[in-house]
């Protein structure tokens, strides 16, 4: 008899800790696609795939051939239940294992999955390339081929048709720029990125700033550049108003020295953090025709906002929201996050009220991940998260008030270990999509990416090839002439 996980139960969701759950495969060469299913069922547990049963606990998939007849079976034994699904396919097909296995774990632990089978971080992509291929594509494609909830398949296939105006496959000699400045107040209690607290790194931003000077001056230099058009510019971080005034001022000041902007169609900065703002340094933005800026207050709760690490509360959200419209900005993007921990559909609900008394331009909706490295990752449970169907009620919520608002959903991406195998979506104004948004979800533009943990991104065609700058700040520093020659060197691969 197998021998039971720990299970802990929160309402309908299954959270699994402790025991290891162990996968064996038999003649099954689509391991990927195994792994990704069972992970969005399991996102937390410790899985060992082997190719023999033991005692343990167990997920056994195997690929049959019975009478002329081709597919997959499996049987799940979790937590001393046993659940058997079967399918033929006539192919071996990624779907065909995703299927079977669903089917069974569905079963066992009673969790469903609104994006069904579909785990890939694009689903507007599937639509869009449908509808560029004779095949056509349609809203409920999603739910036909991918089980997914109807809801979701109609929600990648709007993103599609907006997108769609601003992708044109023909247009070839764009490029974006993306700037990273990775220092931040503090760090957030689910942020994995390789961001710096201001306050302990003061020391490095001044050679920080050097270090990104020489990188934008060496890089405009390349005839790879200069060959291209710079429709876009994205300041991202980290936190790029954790700069000061005069900081800020000399790196825009370098961006504009460097290259040939005549032709970009937006400049975002992210002043992500509302306790880093100022007028000062709002005007230094206006001084450069910065068109876009993000202020994310992430939730209308201070007792979350105190919890997740943010120095910040609503007031100081509403306040640097109102000096913002003082300064002349027309176009503010807030991020949102729904399944906070401790939240509940009440307080997302607050959350939505608060952005739609301040009417921005654009909101971005994400769903909480529980990224690696994060301390939430490491420190899983101590906290109280959102079920997945709450989760799932907090973005249909929001998609019903912004759509009330008269704003559109124009781009999405999913990321792993996301509370219910969920997505985000950006929505906005007709005529305010964020088309850096749009060109690096979609893989349709090339991306020259500069600072601290910056992934440049190289698109011809079908062909995609990457170069990484270093994360870490003191390595980026030292390691600066090497960031530059990276890129150069895929700059000459790709002339």
């Amino acid at each position: 008899m197998a021998k039971p996980l720990r299970l802990v139960m929160r309402q309908t969701t299954i959270l699994l800790y402790g025991d290891a759950m162990k996968v064996i495969q038999t003649n099954l060469s689509e391991e990927y696609a195994l792994r990704e299913i069972i992970n969005a069922y399991f996102p937390k547990s410790k899985i060992e795939y082997v190719s023999q049963k033991g005692d343990d606990d167990y997920v056994a998939v195997e690929y049959m051939s019975v009478s002329g007849k081709h597919g997959f079976a499996c049987e799940a034994y979790i937590a001393g239940q046993v659940c058997k699904s079967q399918y033929e396919a006539n192919e071996y097909s990624k779907n065909a294992v995703k299927k079977v296995v669903s089917d069974a774990l569905k079963a066992a632990t009673g969790i469903h999955l609104p994006w069904g089978l579909l785990t890939g971080i694009r689903p507007s992509k599937i639509i869009r390339e449908l509808k560029d291929s004779e095949h056509g594509g349609d809203e409920m494609y999603l739910a036909r081929e991918y089980e997914a909830d109807e809801s979701k398949s109609r929600l990648a296939f709007e993103v599609a048709k907006n997108e769609a105006r601003y992708i044109n496959a023909k247009y070839n000699d764009g490029i974006s720029l993306y700037v990273g400045i990775p220092f931040c107040p503090s760090r957030c209690l689910y942020c994995s990125f390789t961001s710096q607290s201001i306050a302990f790194s003061n020391k490095l931003t001044v050679p920080f700033v050097e270090a990104l000077k020489k990188e934008m001056r060496e890089i405009a230099k390349t005839s790879y550049v200069k060959s291209k058009r710079i429709e876009t510019v994205y300041f991202g971080g980290g936190t790029p108003s954790a700069l000061t005034a005069e900081q800020i001022d000399d790196v825009l000041g370098t961006l504009f020295d460097a290259f040939d902007l005549r032709w970009a169609k937006e400049i975002t900065f992210e002043a992500g953090r509302p306790d880093t703002m100022s007028k000062e340094k709002l005007d230094v933005l206006r001084k450069y025709g910065i068109t876009r800026i993000c202020i994310n207050p992430q939730t209308a709760n201070d007792a979350t906002l105190k919890l997740i690490g943010r120095n910040h509360t609503v007031d100081d959200f509403v306040r640097a929201y109102k000096l913002a419209r003082q300064c002349g900005f027309t176009h503010i993007n807030c991020d949102i996050i729904a399944g906070l921990p401790g939240e509940t559909e009440a307080d997302f609900a607050r959350t939505l009220s608060t952005l739609r008394e301040r009417s921005p331009e654009s909101i971005t909706v994400h769903t909480m991940s529980i990224k690696h490295g994060s301390y939430l990752d490491m420190n899983y449970d101590m906290y109280a998260l959102a079920t997945a169907n709450s989760v799932n009620n907090m973005l249909e919520m929001a998609y019903a008030t912004l759509k009330g608002m008269g704003k559109v959903p124009y781009y999405m991406y999913r990321q792993k270990n996301m509370l219910g195998n969920l997505e985000n979506t950006g929505y906005c104004d007709i005529g305010h999509e964020c088309l850096y948004n749009i060109y690096i979800m979609e893989e349709v533009q090339s991306i020259i990416a500069l600072g601290g943990g910056g992934s440049t991104k190289l698109v011809k065609g079908d062909v995609i090839e990457r170069v990484f700058n270093v994360k870490e700040v003191a390595e980026y520093i030292k390691r600066i002439d090497e960031m530059i020659d990276r890129k150069k060197r895929l700059f000459e691969e790709f002339e």
